[in-house]
């Protein structure tokens, strides 16, 4: 048995098929972290684009943002359909589609491309969206289309391209390799293939990797020293852990259920006028940009650092400001992503709760705040920890963090009873089986 277990071990060490589908991997990884590298810069100068824009009259939006959402969503549906949204659901609802043009539906070069140009487009235009659920998309995308050059014949092994390539994705925008891997187990897999687990690692740290050889090791929020002692800290856990979980929920139970909580003419039109609804969407994106003093256009990136560093005075009403704001560009048909602007709204939660308790540290409420809305918004509870704890670099708040990720969880499940991204994915999911049936 030995001697087998050797020859099978060398002919796979030895065998060219091995090597090219690693490298395909490694190689895919490296195309994903520069892709997500340039895709974080891109959006970061729309962001600063926009904001010179609204310092020559903090009223332009009314003309920019309906005008620049219509847009979008009009090239989106017209030269990029299945690029709407986040993206991560479309990537877990292509690891259970099992027909190959009914995947590519949902996963193409074409799409990622839409995925990258129409974001920055919405970025220009004020939307309050991220990039990290958008680049889950791109990176599946571009590892699903190199896939095709390593005859990668079994349906699992697919599946391993795909989950590398969304998860590394996560790894590349947030800069936190970890966060990737545990994303990719707790989200998008539910369990690893054994086979195929080590190469999906790999791709991972690779994306990390290359993000981190060409941004640098440094944290989207800063960093905060603040901390909680035991005798007070666990009533802090609790109180942003509830109301993290409630809000999170509610935010979900919103964008699954926007279309029955509309009026019956507002949903009718949303379906069948969906470019004049977008402009209408921005123009009440604009109305609540002036309301919170132009500070709830989008990612969230340097508000949330502002609020966890003390740095700059951010509107009270900014969570609450910058929810609505969220849900009113997600519900336009855009594409893009939730992740950056819940850590931004949780980050403005936990500030308002700073100012029921006197003696509460900002900085650690605000991180706390983030964890759990974020948490609360996809539970997805673990990676909400990690990622938080990664980006923020305060690694003193761990066992804090940990506990109100959990928390926000259990209250989310309790408000919003299924998951955002799954129940999602069962809508692509559904319609990809559909147009499988139309055309077998």
């Amino acid at each position: 048995m030995q001697n087998r277990f050797y020859r099978r071990s060398k002919y796979i060490w030895l065998s060219t098929t091995h090597w090219k589908r690693r490298l395909i991997f490694w190689g895919g990884a490296v195309c994903v972290g520069t892709i997500a590298v340039l895709f974080a810069v891109a959006a970061a100068y729309a962001n600063a684009v926009f904001h010179d824009l609204i310092a020559v009259s903090p009223y332009l939006p009314l003309i920019v943002s309906p005008l620049g959402l219509a847009l979008v969503v009009a090239i989106t549906r017209k030269y990029f359909p299945g690029s709407q949204g986040s993206g991560i659901p479309q990537t877990i609802a292509a690891l259970k589609i099992s027909d190959a043009a009914a995947r590519q539906s949902v996963l193409s070069l074409k799409i990622a491309a839409g995925k990258v140009f129409m974001l920055v487009l919405a970025l220009l235009s004020g939307a309050s969206a991220g990039r990290e659920g958008p680049t889950v998309q791109v990176g599946a995308s571009i590892m699903h289309a190199l896939g095709k050059w390593g005859s990668f014949s079994r349906v699992d092994a697919e599946r391993s391209l795909i989950l590398a390539g969304g998860a590394a994705g996560v790894a590349a925008a947030f800069n936190t390799p970890l966060a990737g891997i545990v994303f990719a187990i707790e989200e998008m897999s539910r369990s690893f293939e054994e086979r195929t687990s080590g190469a999906v690692l790999t791709a991972i740290i690779v994306a990390g990797m290359a993000s981190l050889a060409m941004l640098g090791n440094y944290t989207y929020f800063g960093h905060t020293n603040d901390s909680l002692g035991f005798s007070q800290g666990w009533y802090y856990v609790l109180i942003c852990g509830l109301t993290g979980g409630i809000m999170g929920g509610i935010f979900s139970l919103t964008l699954l259920n926007a279309g029955k909580m509309l009026p019956e003419k507002a949903g009718a039109f949303m379906k069948e006028k969906p470019i004049h609804f977008a402009a209408l969407c921005g123009l009440v994106l604009a109305l609540i940009g002036i309301l919170s003093g132009s500070s709830t256009y989008g990612t969230g990136y340097t508000e949330a650092k502002h609020i966890l560093e003390g740095t700059a005075n951010i509107p009270q009403d900014y969570g609450i400001l910058k929810m609505l704001a969220t849900i009113v560009s997600y519900l336009s048909g855009i594409p893009g992503g939730i992740f950056a602007p819940s850590l931004a709204i949780g980050a403005g939660l936990g500030s308002n709760l700073t100012s029921l308790f006197s003696d509460a540290p900002q900085g650690a409420m605000a991180t706390l705040g983030m964890v759990a809305y974020f948490s609360g918004a996809v539970q997805a509870p673990i990676t909400a920890f990690v990622i938080v704890m990664e980006m923020t670099d305060n690694h003193e708040m761990t066992i804090p963090l940990m506990t109100t990720s959990v928390i926000a969880y259990a209250v989310s499940r309790i408000v919003c009873p299924t998951p955002l991204y799954k129940t999602m994915a069962s809508s692509f999911l559904a319609t990809a089986n559909r147009k499988e049936l139309d055309h077998p």
